[in-house]
């Protein structure tokens, strides 16, 4: 069962009232969304995942809610061209600050918007598409629950992408040590038949590592398949995106909320936050990263490497 990660956490660090709108950029399983409905029933939402069964699973949890939620297929880094109702959002604020005062622009109306970057345990274990290396699936690893022929999946990478960029993404997104070693078995391996599934994968990525550093905390394909996935879905290029769009809809006050789960997202997310202080258009909530208490980490070993990182805008 998926746990929402430092789930008061977020929502205190919000700060909402009654009548609030909130952006939910990573709807998953709803579980910030809901907390936030029980605590203020007047509370508009709007939820965005880019994964319409994760979408579709999710609206049931709200059938007897009082908040007002509206549900949108769309990825995050997308919030300026998705329609989020009768919003009156200028999304272009921000970039035309320079040199003007900024109370001749008109408000935006949003007053907090998650992000919480963590792929769900539902994705994991039950989408079929490949997340996981401890089930036997289809190498797809996409978001979408769809992929067109014009999306990039897993299997497109590790078939056709050349050893040096293969190396690159899995040292580079992965942290895996191994990487060269790695990239270099796949492009052998794939010479002789094509890489098709998860197991496949895990396969390769076993014999390009040496015994002695199969054993370990975490599984010996994790970073391998952790790169994969942030390449197909350009989660990183995404995060950037998201993070200057989601800002510029918030209103003087509101807040942005985000939970990273490794140093790569963090590094984003603390850059971006440091920089909007430094202009004097936000101002940090918290200088260091919120993590979680023991407690957490006990009944949901995954909260262990999360880290949430909050911003209101001045």
């Amino acid at each position: 069962m998926h746990r929402t990660v430092l789930l008061n956490e977020v929502i205190d660090g919000l700060n909402l009232g009654s009548g609030s709108i909130v952006v939910d950029a990573t709807f998953g399983g709803g579980g910030h969304s809901l907390e936030i409905c029980k605590r203020y029933p007047s509370v508009r939402i709007i939820a965005l995942d880019q994964d319409q069964s994760a979408l579709e699973k999710a609206k049931s949890k709200f059938k007897d809610s009082n908040c007002d939620v509206t549900f949108i297929n769309a990825n995050f880094r997308d919030l300026d061209r998705v329609n989020l109702g009768n919003l009156s959002v200028v999304g272009s604020l921000s970039s035309g600050l320079r040199g003007r005062r900024r109370k001749n622009f008109p408000s935006s109306p949003v007053d907090g918007i998650i992000f919480d970057l963590g792929l769900s345990s539902d994705q994991l274990e039950n989408s079929g598409r490949g997340f996981s290396f401890q089930k036997d699936e289809p190498l797809l690893m996409t978001m979408k629950e769809n992929p067109t022929s014009g999306d990039v999946t897993a299997k497109d990478v590790v078939n056709t992408w050349g050893e040096d960029s293969l190396a690159d993404i899995i040292y580079g997104y992965g942290e895996e040590k191994q990487a060269r070693r790695i990239a270099k078995r796949i492009v052998e391996f794939r010479k002789k038949q094509e890489i098709k599934t998860t197991f496949d994968l895990v396969k390769v990525i076993e014999e390009a590592i040496p015994a002695k550093f199969r054993k370990g905390k975490i599984h010996y394909a994790t970073k391998t398949f952790q790169a994969i996935r942030i390449a197909v879905n350009d989660e990183l290029g995404a995060l950037a995106e998201g993070l200057d769009k989601g800002f510029k809809l918030l209103k003087v006050g509101g807040r942005m909320s985000v939970i990273s789960f490794h140093s790569l997202e963090d590094r984003i997310v603390k850059r971006f936050f440091k920089k909007k202080a430094e202009e004097n258009l936000a101002k940090l909530i918290n200088k260091k990263p919120i993590i979680a208490k023991l407690e957490e980490i006990k009944n949901n070993p995954r909260s262990r490497s999360a880290k949430l990182r909050i911003l209101s805008r001045r």
